[in-house]
């Protein structure tokens, strides 16, 4: 069997990764202790905000850090610091937005979100207020930022601050919005129930779902066993650990 390079760091996307519906299983909270306890380290790298993301998960200082707003802002669980990594969002464009019937429409410290079918709308009006944002996908969700924000810009600096290198990181997560933060891991990893776009650009799919593929990824790791990381990879889906 290949084994695999010590990994010092796993960053992860929440919902619909190590969350359904909201919640994060037992067995999978007790696998990312395990996880931590082994003296690596966990970034979380969510599309949500800070106080939504209290609300669904209590137990926030399991993470070193966490990266909310699909990239915008850092979170340090351990020292209640918060820190914006980009502008708050223009008044003008909520104003906008409103007047012109983007509902729902949540605004947080820097993104702006609503869903389909919004986007044609959102696009024009930052258009019309010659705005340098952009739009992010994420499913049905249509998240509003500044240019160059995203979840891997996001994951850049939280890891940054822990004097981690991406290359000794593993990325995992199942939506269109986490391609960027995954794609700049040392390993890619998407779960079972991941879109297709990313299962296609992973190194290793989880054979589980969610929660559980998760807890399949860190077996693995604490295991010394692959996922594949790039350099082991030659044909992403066409090799076999055994």
């Amino acid at each position: 069997m290949l084994r695999a390079k010590s990994y010092m760091g796993l960053a992860t996307d929440y919902d619909g990764t190590i969350a359904r519906e909201g919640n994060v299983a037992e067995s999978t909270l007790a696998a990312l202790k395990q996880f931590r306890a082994a003296g690596r380290r966990l970034v979380l790298v969510t599309g949500r905000q800070l106080e939504d993301l209290r609300q669904a998960c209590t137990e926030l200082e399991l993470f070193d850090r966490v990266v909310a707003e699909n990239g915008a802002v850092l979170f340090d669980p351990a020292r209640k610091d918060e820190r914006l990594l980009a502008a708050p969002p223009p008044v003008d464009l909520v104003l906008a937005l409103q007047e012109r019937g983007v509902e729902p429409l949540s605004v947080g410290r820097v993104i702006v979100a609503t869903s389909q079918p919004y986007e044609t709308t959102v696009l024009t009006t930052i258009r019309d207020l010659g705005l340098e944002h952009q739009i992010v996908f994420n499913k049905g969700a249509v998240m509003v930022l500044p240019a160059g924000v995203d979840k891997a810009s996001g994951l850049r600096a939280a890891l940054a601050e822990l004097d981690l290198s991406p290359e000794d990181v593993v990325g995992v997560g199942d939506a269109e919005n986490d391609y960027a933060f995954v794609n700049a891991c040392g390993c890619t990893v998407a779960v079972q129930n991941a879109v297709e776009s990313l299962s296609c650009a992973a190194d290793w799919v989880t054979p589980s779902p969610a929660g559980a593929g998760v807890e399949e990824l860190i077996a693995r790791l604490l295991g010394g066993l692959a996922p594949f990381s790039k350099a082991q990879a030659v044909e992403r889906h066409g090799a076999s650990d055994s």
